[in-house]
């Protein structure tokens, strides 16, 4: 059982827990409620688990939107921030957008739903039997096709990604409706096991039989549901006759990309007929400019609605797409296609060209000049260590337009994250936890206190959610392995390392001789970390935060508060090293190693953001950067919290900017915690003074 219900400790009401994903919600009602379970068939949305109480009114600690829908699934009401519906007695199934999908049923009963400006508050007629039902994010691999390293063989499996999907109507632009690709495995045979349906959308993409042709248009070919053949030149195909070649001048991956996200941004837009039928922003924006019925094009068939959006000219649209949270750089060889269904789940833009291959991570020349002031202290273990060149491969992956990169090959990246096939397999596998929150500081070196007071201010600062913070000072080797065996959500080291190990008080922990790790993620703040970074992920670990140099004291720290701050703030690993790398001159030198999308806490409010203001005329300029997570992915959708405003956006890249006067914008300030970007300082949100920024 991945979902489980819970009474609370501090006040009426039950905690919705996602033990996998580490994600809860809170319900709270007038009086104590006795949670009783019930059936799960009773919804007409799939739900892993469900329970029954009696209340006679529940309270949301935070806005959503809320949609109320009768029996038929027709929507009765819509409430969003500021509204109010109240609705007769009937049947009727409550959607509210909280961070678990959840819905509510009650029969027979009045309802008066209401968003105000800091909760939703839904109360009833009369005391009444209320269902909660809840479905888990997570996802994975529903079976394993084995190919052989042929290019026809790797096609063939990679064919089979699309049986993930759960629906082949725009409403798969949801990332709920995107399940997990197969997984693959190298072997001596192509195997596709008999229980894998493949999908007819009428879509074939024709490729030319090689591994790079076919990574690259892997997430397309998820998205599509598609066939592939091999063929001397690349184009896309419908069984109506409809042809569009991926051969153009920008180059074949650059094609790809475009086509996947000028695809998965019109089906955004068109989905707006369907299940949601909100105000999107996107589609107010770009309607005057497209001539496409999109009530029409809901109805159509897959292929139908792909030969229409095809024809949309991508400049006409290419402003208003979402942000692409990730491009991954992929060496094209065979064992790397056994990373490909992790990819594709992330719906990544692949690229394999255009790596810069280095013989040492380079160090620029601000960063150099900063190692000679006379109050430099380092995070190096000795002068020797810190100075060792080293034996590595480097490769500097050609920087896309998405948030965030990332790389798959053996070569150590510079300025992307470095992908590995253990850190999905131990996501995949993390063990079920509904319990506090496990953070662990070690500090071994007294000098470095000051990063150890400051992240010690910052985790388990959260009144949503339970933490477990334990600060250990100067362990040895043994106690060090047994902090690390022992099962966190999160490992934060200040301190010294190298190459071969941890620099602790009677020696070094090299983590190559430790069996496996308890640990999920990390960040090891010290000099040439990576190499035993790489080791926990391999040991069982699924991200962390590493260093491919040295680096100055100073610097760490600043790199260090920011990180702890994002994460507790609900960002990526990836994400939040990301923003952190503009804190120092020395961000360059960290890089994460495993599986970066991995949160080590939920966000307060939806996709995690940071702002950015700007004094105007009449107030403020607001922008929102929005994060997409593994729950929060591609495709799904935000509201800015701000009286009078009714629309949603894909909550993916920039928003805005919105307009607002110093009243409002502090209110939206202090609703949540976020970090916020104001010329070329980064501050908090509920601690920002905005005289600061007139």
């Amino acid at each position: 059982m991945t979902l489980t219900f819970e009474p609370l400790d501090d006040r009426p009401g039950l905690a919705v827990i996602d033990q996998i994903e580490r994600q809860r919600y809170r319900i709270h009602t007038p009086t104590p409620v006795a949670l009783r379970e019930a059936a799960t068939d009773v919804f007409q949305y799939p739900v892993g688990d469900a329970v029954r109480i009696r209340t006679r009114a529940i309270e949301l600690p935070t806005v959503v939107m809320v949609y109320v829908r009768d029996d038929a699934g027709a929507i009765a009401a819509e409430v969003a921030q500021f509204e109010s519906e109240t609705l007769p007695a009937d049947d009727y199934v409550l959607d509210p957008l909280t961070q678990i999908k959840t819905y509510m049923r009650v029969e027979d009963t009045a309802v008066e739903v209401t968003v105000d400006s800091d909760r939703t508050r839904i109360e009833f007629d009369a005391p009444t039997d209320l269902l909660i039902g809840a479905r888990s994010q997570h996802d994975r691999p529903a079976a394993t096709v084995t190919t052989t390293e042929q290019p026809t063989d790797v096609m063939a499996a990679v064919e089979t990604f699309g049986s993930a999907l759960k629906a082949y109507d725009p409403e798969r632009s949801y990332p709920t409706l995107r399940g997990h690709p197969p997984a693959l495995e190298v072997g001596d045979s192509l195997d596709i096991p008999t229980d894998i349906d493949r999908p007819d959308t009428g879509v074939t993409l024709e490729l030319p039989p090689d591994l790079a042709s076919i990574f690259v248009a892997a997430p397309l070919s998820y998205y599509l549901g598609a066939s592939l053949v091999p063929a001397s030149e690349p184009r896309l195909t419908t069984d109506t006759g409809f042809t569009y070649s991926l051969d153009t001048a920008r180059g074949f991956e650059s094609e790809v990309g475009r086509t996947l996200k000028r695809l998965f941004f019109l089906d955004c837009v068109t989905r707006t007929e369907g299940f949601h039928q909100i105000d999107l922003h996107e589609r107010a924006a770009i309607e005057p400019y497209v001539d496409l019925n999109f009530q029409s094009l809901y109805q159509q068939p897959l292929a139908e609605q792909v030969a229409t959006y095809l024809q949309v000219p991508y400049d006409v649209i290419e402003d208003h797409i979402p942000k692409w949270r990730l491009t991954t750089h992929i060496d094209p060889v065979p064992a790397n296609a056994e990373q490909l269904p992790y990819v594709v789940d992330d719906l990544a833009i692949v690229r394999t060209h255009q790596q810069q291959r280095l013989n040492q991570a380079s160090v620029p020349a601000e960063v150099e000049a900063e190692f000679t002031r006379d109050d430099v202290i380092t995070r190096a273990a000795s002068s020797d260590a810190a100075t060792a060149p080293s034996e590595a491969d480097y490769v500097e992956p050609q920087a896309e337009d998405s948030l965030e990169q990332a790389w798959i090959g053996d070569s150590i990246p510079i300025g992307a994250s470095k992908l590995t096939k253990a850190a999905f397999e131990h996501r995949l596998d993390r063990d079920t936890n509904a319990e506090d929150i496990t953070i662990r500081v070690v500090q071994n070196d007294a000098r470095m206190d000051e990063e150890r007071q400051v992240v010690d201010d910052v985790y388990g600062t959260r009144d949503d959610l339970p933490f477990d913070v334990t600060v250990h000072d100067d362990l040895t080797t043994a106690e060090l392995r047994t902090v690390l065996t022992t099962d966190a959500e999160f490992f934060h080291y200040i301190g010294h390392t190298e190459h071969d190990g941890f620099v602790c008080r009677d020696g070094k922990l090299d983590v190559t001789t430790v069996d496996s790790v308890g640990v999920d993620t990390f960040l090891l703040n010290a000099c040439n970390s990576y190499n035993q970074g790489l080791a926990l992920v391999e040991k069982g670990a699924i991200a962390g935060i590493v260093t491919l140099n040295e680096v100055l004291n100073d610097g760490a720290v600043r790199i260090g508060e920011t990180v702890a701050r994002l994460l507790n703030c609900g960002f990526p690993l990836r994400a939040a090293l990301t923003i952190a790398r503009g804190e120092s001159i020395l961000g360059g030198q960290y890089i994460v190693v495993g599986d970066g999308g991995v949160t080590v806490t939920q966000s307060e409010g939806g996709t995690p953001n940071m702002l950015e203001i700007a004094p105007n005329e009449t107030g403020f300029k607001l922008f929102m950067n929005m994060y997409p997570t593994d729950i929060d992915g591609l495709g799904s959708i935000t509201m800015p919290l701000v009286e009078d405003y009714s629309y949603h956006h894909l909550s993916s890249g920039e928003i805005g900017p919105l307009l607002l006067e110093r009243p409002e914008l502090e209110d939206f300030l202090l609703a949540q915690e976020v970090p916020v970007q104001f010329g070329e300082e980064l501050y908090w949100s509920t601690s920002l003074d905005l005289s600061e920024a007139t």
